[in-house]
């Protein structure tokens, strides 16, 4: 009965992944994910990367990223997806596609670029994915070898032992797109910009900025796009080979520089301190006004809805995040969650702010928790810090948990009220010079290699033209 019952299973699999047609190449495809559900993972992706990483808050540069990437997916294979087109507000080069139509770009990838002709490339690549269905393709597999599982663990219980965790090494395992997708993206971002007129020529550049960034950062700020795209040498050879059939043209094809630099003019650069930044270990908000110390050693992250801090053995977790209501509204909700027993929970004063501290304990699927939440008021809005690790370790972190609650105190510092972010700049230069001459002229607040990335020159003694539009960089 039971192996009936699995040949029954992989059976409609297989019915199912004969049905579907892959709409670039018109092959079969496997897809357990239907249009429908494709679009809702995708919105439900898309909704959760902006509020992790925010959006870059200028309305004009929205609209003009949205114009361009409608522009060419209106005219791909998949013209009536949803498509939305957004500029995140993270300075690390990189961008990326939800399922369903939903395109991100790194405004730390806008500040790479030096034209709209290299920006619909990188559009037309995500584009790409979607259209073809990558992410459809690939989370059908991971569908298909979890169920694949599941008959197994019908069949042999000594597979059932070990289901859970081979499927989460199967999610893992189709988390990024294959090599031949991400070329299969860039012939497809290729051809969607060249049947809209623009110059294709100017792609090659954008995978040279990508390699030139990655040598400068030592491969550690963009481990996407060399974890998951082919080698950009490769992806450079083979769109010159493309560019050597480049049919010719009476009008030139468009590049659009002028329109694009005037767009990124006053882009916000690297980490932006209005939305709170790190000294050693000490996080300070201007915006909001306040200060938090970390414990030293811990790795921090500063993300739009939270910050968070793990310990060097990555056995706790330390996370500060805004919540509705006063201090003590919020700690009621929290002490009265089903799973969660409360310990001793207090009001108190923290640096002359009112907070409300407590212990817990936390019965999770995994392990049992053990925790302080601390709920402190500035302002109106109410704060709450919460560490927690493995209950037979808590012990060992209690103190740090608290003292990182009690660390929390009204930011007065003027200078670090008044803070502000970096931001590019762009100057036409007048006659022609070297970047090294420029920068002494107009000093940026970057290192001169950096600033020859941004101007996607090949170092200081590179020469710009009269004319030319070079980034610089000012602010502190």
């Amino acid at each position: 009965m039971t192996r009936m019952r699995s040949f029954l299973v992989l059976g409609l699999v297989t019915s199912l992944a004969a049905c579907a047609t892959n709409p670039v190449t018109g092959e079969r495809q496997l897809a357990l994910v239907s249009e429908g559900q494709e679009i809702e993972i995708g919105r439900q992706v898309a909704a959760g990367a902006e509020q992790q990483l925010g959006l870059v808050d200028d309305d004009a540069l929205q609209a003009y990223v949205q114009r361009l990437g409608t522009q060419l997916a209106e005219a791909s294979e998949r013209p009536d997806l949803p498509w939305s087109f957004r500029v995140v507000d993270d300075p690390t080069p990189n961008a990326f596609a939800a399922p369903g139509g939903f395109i991100f770009i790194t405004r730390g990838l806008l500040a790479l670029l030096r034209n709209e002709a290299e920006l619909v490339s990188i559009l037309g690549h995500e584009i790409g994915h979607v259209t073809a269905r990558h992410s459809v393709a690939m989370m059908s597999r991971a569908q298909l070898a979890q169920l694949g599982l599941g008959i197994g663990s019908i069949i042999s219980p000594t597979v059932a032992q070990f289901g859970d965790l081979a499927a989460g090494g199967l999610q893992l395992l189709f988390l990024r797109y294959g090599r031949d997708a991400e070329r299969q993206a860039d012939d497809l971002g290729y051809r969607y910009a060249l049947e809209q007129g623009y110059d294709v020529r100017e792609m090659p550049n954008v995978f040279a900025a990508l390699q030139q960034s990655a040598e400068l950062a030592g491969q550690s700020q963009v481990p996407s796009w060399l974890a998951t795209h082919p080698y950009p040498e490769e992806r450079i050879a083979r769109i010159k080979r493309q560019l050597v059939d480049l049919p010719a043209v009476v009008e030139p094809r468009r590049i659009g520089e002028d329109d694009y630099m005037a767009r990124i003019d006053g882009l916000a650069y690297g980490e932006n301190p209005r939305n709170g930044y790190f000294e050693a270990n000490r996080f300070l908000h201007p915006d909001l006004a306040f200060q938090l110390d970390f414990p030293r050693d811990w790795r921090t992250q500063n993300l739009a809805q939270a910050v968070v801090a793990g310990s060097p053995r990555e056995d706790a977790l330390i996370q500060l995040m805004l919540v509705p209501g006063t201090p003590e509204e919020a700690a009621n909700r929290f002490f009265v969650q089903e799973g969660l027993t409360a310990g001793r929970v207090r009001s108190q004063g923290i640096n002359g702010l009112p907070a409300i501290v407590g212990a817990f304990q936390a019965q999770t699927e995994q392990a049992q928790l053990a925790g302080v939440a601390t709920f402190v008021a500035l302002e109106g809005r109410t704060y709450r810090i919460l560490g927690y690790s493995p209950a037979p370790r808590f012990a060992g972190y209690e103190s740090t948990f608290r003292a990182v609650g009690t660390s929390f105190a009204r930011l007065t510092n003027v200078e670090a009220l008044a803070r502000q972010p970096r931001r590019l700049s762009v100057v036409r230069v007048p006659r022609e010079v070297t970047l090294s001459e420029f920068d002494r002229r107009n000093p940026s607040a970057i290192p001169v290699e950096e600033l020859a990335l941004i101007n996607q020159l090949a170092g200081p003694q590179a020469v710009m033209p009269a004319g030319f539009h070079a980034k610089r960089i000012i602010g502190h």
